[in-house]
């Protein structure tokens, strides 16, 4: 997946469930978070991780409420401490 985060040149990133967005500005958000999740559906990825940071919970905000307007999102919820705790996201999307 080709996404463009703030370097001038668009990057390659791997579609492996896992999403970590401190390589992004939060403007991006918008549209990766939606771009990412459909094509982890293609790919048959149904729980993924978005790694927001635990900062002042703006950026997770964002990420969550984006994921409430998402008809393929079945859940989400805080990670467990061993996945990023309240740093990351887990989301259970649904089968196509």
């Amino acid at each position: 997946m080709t996404l463009n985060s703030s370097s001038p040149t668009p990057q390659e990133w791997p579609i492996d469930g896992t999403l970590d967005l401190h390589l992004f500005q939060p403007k991006e958000v918008g549209d990766l978070v939606p771009t990412y999740l459909d094509e982890c559906r293609k790919l048959g990825i149904l729980q993924i991780r978005i790694i927001h940071g635990k900062g002042t919970g703006q950026l997770r905000e964002r990420v969550h409420a984006i994921l409430r307007r998402l008809p393929e999102v079945a859940s989400f919820s805080l990670a467990s401490g061993a996945m990023g705790g309240w740093g990351a996201t887990v989301v259970e999307l649904k089968a196509e």
